[in-house]
């Protein structure tokens, strides 16, 4: 009876101490004064290091003007944000290790992830594509038996391939910018990711005109900032960040900024992605 009830009595504690572990996060920022994000350096344009050697972009963008604000209210003090980089393979154990506190880059919010971390509200929607080099006979995912198809270490879009198209010899490497390499040197025969990253891919390469991003949608692509799993009050920060932005309008702003005509990537955002944003907030 006795080991039963010495055995009941951790149960308690390691329940009861559970969720003062989950709530850490807005302490930790609160006496470091510093929220860390784990992101990109070669995502364009959600997170890179520009020419500048600066390091900047949609998500950053995001997190500096949405979230931080939000994260400031809840801790009662201004804050900075400082910026570590993260790989698909890399950033959630980062959070797992409290090195960072969110991931902001381009990190696709499936149950499978959920089950470890938590995610704020959708900010961006897409879909996997290919890149090729013009002129090659891949246009679709129905393209692909017996080719070299790159992609990124720990992605959503390696995941898919693996599982639903095994025909493709994939070629999983560390990121895109190994990834874009191995194509350019013909290692590959096709560079997959979401489409709006090829895009962005594209416009930086050497030569643009030299390259496709082919063939429909072959998963959803839905990205959301990711952070340590049952951290409400964080969570909430976070998400009320991102509300208030599609809300006043200002996300948009954000968005025109990187994908309006003048931006660093053209992508006018459709009637029906709008939709989907704004849906999560009740519009």
């Amino acid at each position: 009876m006795t080991r039963v009830l010495a055995l009941v009595l951790t149960l308690a504690v390691a329940l009861a101490a559970t969720p003062a572990l989950a709530q850490d996060t807005l302490e930790k920022i609160r006496s470091t004064g510093v929220l860390t994000i784990g992101t990109r350096t070669g995502s364009p344009p959600f997170a890179y290091v520009n020419k500048d050697n600066q390091w900047v972009g949609f998500s950053i963008d995001l997190v500096e003007m949405l979230v931080r604000p939000e994260v400031e209210k809840a801790v009662g003090k201004p804050i900075k944000v400082e910026k570590k980089e993260s790989t698909p393979p890399t950033r959630i154990p980062l959070l797992s290790s409290n090195s960072v506190d969110l991931i902001a880059g381009t990190m696709t919010d499936t149950p499978q992830r959920r089950e470890t971390v938590d995610f704020s509200l959708t900010f961006f929607y897409t879909g996997a594509q290919f890149m090729v080099k013009k002129g090659s006979p891949i246009r679709s995912v129905n393209d692909i038996a017996g080719k070299r198809i790159a992609s990124q270490q720990g992605s959503t879009n390696a995941k898919i391939l693996r599982e639903k198209y095994p025909q493709a010899q994939l070629r999983e490497f560390p990121d895109q910018p190994a990834a874009f390499q191995a194509l350019l040197q013909g290692q590959v025969d096709a560079y997959t990711n979401d489409g709006i990253q090829l895009y962005g891919l594209k416009a930086k390469a050497p030569k643009p005109d030299d390259w496709d991003v082919v063939g429909d949608f072959y998963s959803e692509e839905p990205y959301g900032m990711a952070m340590r799993k049952g951290d409400a009050k964080f969570k909430a920060a976070v998400d009320a960040g991102l509300k208030n932005g599609l809300q006043s309008g200002r996300y948009f702003d954000i968005y025109e900024k990187w994908f309006g005509p003048k931006g660093e990537l053209p992508y006018p955002m459709t009637p029906q992605v709008k939709a989907y944003l704004m849906k999560q907030i009740g519009k």
